[in-house]
């Protein structure tokens, strides 16, 4: 990890459990941020002096303004915040049901939009900017067969983020996107497990398949996209906004 200065910040990572939401929790913790984990999935509570705990569904708009306040009234501030929940479910385009695409677009956009605005309201009352990060894909870019609901879930990711980097720049707020390629996450191993049913394929030829794409030779750990996103939470990155940094291997090269 290389770590940059977050000493003294407070930052909301929605769907922090785990993979890369957890990845990038234990990475501002490291560079001395205090954070709070806002997930729908809390089963056991570690909070402490620098880490709270926040069950929270991230489609439900009250949840959602109860959630950042209550972080405000803990930590007495906010800096930042990570829009990382996000689900997916598989199947060819005229396939998809009504109800996965509702539930993909509900997480994966809505989510982002509600935490967003709740956040991006605290920023510009405490009046000293700050950092929002959004994590879409590089299905924010491009088009994959099975994944219609997602891929068009994360280019609405990409848009709101270039419409909110346009209207609170004058505040001083960044808002940036971080498209990560193939990672390798519990939700990624279920895909392939899906992939492979829908195209009769085994598990494992989609990894090496996910594998044969990528010209750095590896597919991501959810570190790699941790790092980044320390990156974009830092004062390193304050001249950057309406980004959508690619973190692909090389996969997505736009």
């Amino acid at each position: 990890m290389y770590c940059m200065d977050l000493t003294g910040k407070v930052a909301i990572v929605t769907g922090g459990v785990q993979g890369i939401g957890k990845a990038i929790v234990d990475a501002f913790l490291e560079c001395g941020a205090k954070v709070a984990v806002a997930d729908r999935e809390i089963k056991l509570d570690h909070s402490n002096e620098k880490l709270l705990y926040i069950q929270t569904d991230v489609t439900k708009s009250e949840q959602v303004e109860e959630t950042v306040q209550t972080v405000v009234n803990h930590f007495g501030r906010l800096d930042i915040l990570v829009n990382n929940a996000g689900i997916s479910t598989m199947d060819y385009a005229i396939d998809i049901k009504e109800e996965d695409w509702d539930l993909v677009m509900d997480v994966n956009a809505k989510g982002v939009y509600l935490f967003s605005k709740a956040v991006a309201r605290i920023l510009k009352d405490q009046g000293q900017g700050g950092k929002i990060i959004n994590i879409s894909s590089q299905a924010g870019k491009n088009g994959y067969r099975l994944m219609g609901s997602y891929v068009a879930s994360k280019h609405a990711v990409l848009g709101f983020t270039k419409t909110m980097a346009i209207e609170l720049a004058q505040d001083g707020i960044n808002v940036n996107a971080v498209c990560p390629g193939i990672v390798e996450t519990d939700m990624k191993r279920h895909e392939r497990v899906l992939g492979g049913e829908l195209r009769d394929l085994t598990a494992e030829l989609i990894r090496q398949e996910d594998y044969s794409q990528v010209p750095l030779g590896r597919t991501a750990e959810p570190q790699d996209v941790a790092n980044v996103v320390v990156f974009l939470a830092s004062r390193y990155s304050d001249y950057m906004t309406g980004q959508g940094v690619n973190v692909s291997g090389g996969m997505t090269m736009h």
